[in-house]
């Protein structure tokens, strides 16, 4: 029959030369301490390059493990430390923790699996922890991730930023949009923030990138040309942020004329705003016959969303060429339309052309960037917000960044 120590010494992954020496079970106190120890006659070398290396002293350490059913479990060992004549003084690491933990690589392993699921909060409370311990749990698996990828430059990539707090303060987030994943994250959105990303790069590195997928914000456009070779012909301006200018024309549009109409008694654009705003291959046959009926009552909103519909279309097309003839008729029909939001956006989308119709070259859109966006927004609203924008930053990199978070000596639980 397998006794209490070697039953433990399996479950904790105990590796020679340390052995489980003593299990002690506190009920009282709803407790199970194991302590682990080195044989006498252990032969001490350094963990950096494996040369004998003299005892320097002996650190008490503890780390949580696994509950044994209900009872909380605590590991108990004397590590050594040594004087190696080349690396100094080095702890001798042992096989159940990381180095710098206070919990075993199997309980760091658990929390990992449920921090992907749950909050902070709610992880904490479910594993007896505090909460900051869960959360450096969460930051310690990101910096061994960090560490361990190797950072390789996306053929697409696609740069966008997400709100940290409601004051306007802002992270920007680069990423994959191949591989699905963010590659870098950093404070505000100004120049300096895509500057880090491209800068880590090697010039070859950089010179691989095939296109970048952003919106029209300027300090994002003059950190690519500055960093990318050929970067005209590689920005992409997305099709996304020039939908949101159209919507937003669209909805002005609506809210002038719904003012005129609301003045003469006429209610008939009241709670309508979505209706202009909405995908019309979203609506069922009886929707898009009283949709139709609206347009031909209102009929400068209807005017306005036709335009923002037939600009929609452009992306639709096959060749350049043909988007540049379209472009320019959609162009001429927005000028003389006598509505000045969609005039203005007109405008707007002919200043920027030459780096929206890259699009026909590389048929890449922010849409993955978005669809991360929005995750990260889930995180942050689960997390009812982040006090600090390291955790954020953390948040962002262990839910969306693709990282092996796991400590070295176990993978996934689930």
């Amino acid at each position: 029959m397998t006794d209490s120590r070697t039953l433990y010494a399996t479950l904790l992954g105990v590796t020679e030369p340390w052995g489980v020496e003593l299990v002690e079970m506190k009920q009282a106190a709803g407790e199970v301490h194991v302590t682990v120890a080195l044989p006498a006659n252990t032969r001490w070398v350094c963990p950096e390059c494996l040369a004998a290396a003299p005892i320097h002293d002996h650190q008490e350490r503890t780390w949580r493990h696994l509950d044994t059913c209900q009872f909380k479990t605590f590991v108990h060992a004397r590590v050594p430390r040594l004087n190696c004549p080349t690396h100094g003084i080095k702890q001798l690491r042992v096989s159940w923790a990381e180095p710098g933990s206070r919990f075993t690589a199997l309980f760091e392993a658990l929390a990992i699996d449920w921090l992907r699921q749950a909050s902070v909060k709610a992880v904490a409370q479910q594993m007896r922890i505090t909460w900051d311990e869960a959360d450096g749990i969460m930051g310690r698996a990101v910096q061994r991730g960090l560490a361990r990828r190797t950072l390789e430059a996306p053929r697409y990539a696609g740069v966008d930023e997400t709100s940290f707090q409601k004051r306007h303060e802002y992270v920007t987030v680069v990423s994959d949009l191949e591989r699905g994943c963010v590659l870098h994250v950093a404070d505000d959105r100004g120049r300096a923030a895509l500057d880090e990303f491209w800068t880590r790069l090697t010039a070859e590195q950089r010179a691989g990138v095939e296109a970048v997928a952003m919106d029209m914000w300027e300090p994002y456009v003059q950190s690519t040309q500055i960093h990318l070779p050929g970067a005209e012909a590689k920005i992409v301006f997305d099709k996304f942020h020039v939908a949101q200018h159209l919507g937003k024309a669209v909805d002005e549009v609506r809210r002038q004329e719904h003012r005129v109409r609301l003045a003469a008694g006429d209610p008939i654009l009241k709670g309508t705003k979505y209706d202009w705003l909405r995908n019309p291959e979203g609506r069922s046959w009886s929707e898009t016959r009283a949709f139709n009926l609206l347009r031909e009552i209102v009929t400068r909103v209807g005017r306005a969303w036709a335009l923002k519909e037939a600009a929609m279309a452009l992306w639709e097309l096959r060749y350049a060429g043909a988007a540049d003839r379209n472009f320019a008729a959609w162009y001429r029909w927005a000028r003389r339309s006598q509505l000045e939001p969609m005039r203005h956006v007109a405008e707007m989308i002919k200043r920027h052309w030459a780096n929206i119709r890259t699009y026909f070259s590389h048929r890449i859109t922010n849409a993955g960037a978005e669809a991360m966006n929005a995750k990260i927004q889930a995180v942050k609203f689960r997390a009812r917000g982040f006090r600090n924008r390291e955790r954020f930053r953390n948040a962002i990199y262990f839910h969306c960044g693709g990282l092996d978070l796991y400590p070295a000596t176990v993978g996934a639980t689930a």
